[in-house]
């Protein structure tokens, strides 16, 4: 069947359970995710996957449902960091058997930090608590990392699912517009590209170079416009450390793109608020993109 190219992929219906909290789901549902991360504890694991979680408890579990799906015949140990989550994350984490650390300092740099140093894989993958991984998200973004010594990072596209399935179109186009900035910082202002929901590199450098540590600690969604909006992110950071010792990949294929939920945009004051606000200040940067400017160490 022709899927439109801003339509969502069939592969993440399932794994929506729309309409549906954590508890409503059914015992063969709940066994069917359990079973699938069963096999994601190896001890001696060559990859890791970090989920920093705050209060998620009826968003994880979509997430955790994608991953389960993943085809990956590598040895993997899926690790959540719940960071002092005050609802029943913790409930839903040790009910689907995840592997989890509580970090009870609060912000997600203290989180993706904890979740670097219980890492046990040469190789660390950074997903996000509110995002679709499709099967094929593992080896693809860790084969960028095997095949060259130079390549110490790599990072992934995205997508957006929206509140409403008819909005996806204006998403689609969104995503478009990201697409060419992401392209334009990629010489100089790479790191700007590096998502924590999407990337990854090799653990012992990410360790090395300083982590994800940063002078000033946001909150989860980061609004732009908000009180408590912070410009510099862990992820970023992490970029430029790796940047030290050698070079950032971008993952063009299909089978790296995330599909994650739009409750950022929304809290931004919906779709086309936050495509203004960028399109203002992407616009202003469009020099530093190309040219460049000097990074804070």
């Amino acid at each position: 069947m022709f899927v439109a190219p801003f339509s969502l992929p069939h592969w993440i219906k399932k794994h929506q359970y729309k309409n549906r909290l954590f508890r409503d789901l059914t015992t063969r549902e709940l066994e069917r995710i359990q079973n699938g991360l069963s096999k994601f504890k190896d001890p001696n694991p060559e990859v890791t996957i970090v989920i920093p979680a705050w209060n998620e408890q009826d968003n994880i579990f979509r997430t955790l449902s994608s991953l389960s799906s993943s085809a990956s015949e590598r040895k993997i140990e899926i690790v959540v960091i719940n960071n002092n989550s005050t609802d029943e994350t913790q409930k839903v984490l040790e009910t689907l058997g995840v592997v989890n650390y509580f970090e009870e300092k609060q912000g997600i740099t203290f989180a993706r930090q904890l979740g670097l140093e219980k890492a046990k894989g040469k190789y660390h993958l950074c997903a996000d608590s509110d995002t679709y991984y499709p099967s094929s998200w593992i080896d693809e973004m860790v084969k960028h990392l095997e095949k060259n010594n130079e390549t110490v990072g790599v990072y992934g596209r995205y997508a957006f699912i929206p509140e409403f399935d008819d909005e996806r179109f204006f998403f689609w186009l969104y995503e478009r517009f990201a697409g060419i900035i992401i392209r334009l910082r990629k010489n100089k202002r790479e790191h700007i590209n590096f998502l924590g929901f999407n990337m990854g590199f090799k653990t012992a450098v990410g360790l090395q170079n300083g982590g994800f540590k940063v002078k000033e600690v946001r909150k989860f969604d980061n609004a732009i416009g908000s009180d408590y909006f912070v410009d510099e992110s862990e992820d970023g950071r992490m970029a430029v450390n790796l940047m030290k010792t050698g070079k950032l990949y971008l993952a063009t294929s299909s089978k790296a793109r995330v599909f994650t939920s739009s409750r950022r945009l929304i809290a931004e004051g919906g779709i086309f608020k936050a495509f203004n606000y960028r399109l203002k200040l992407h616009s202003k940067r469009i020099s530093e993109y190309l040219n460049g400017k000097k990074i804070e160490e």
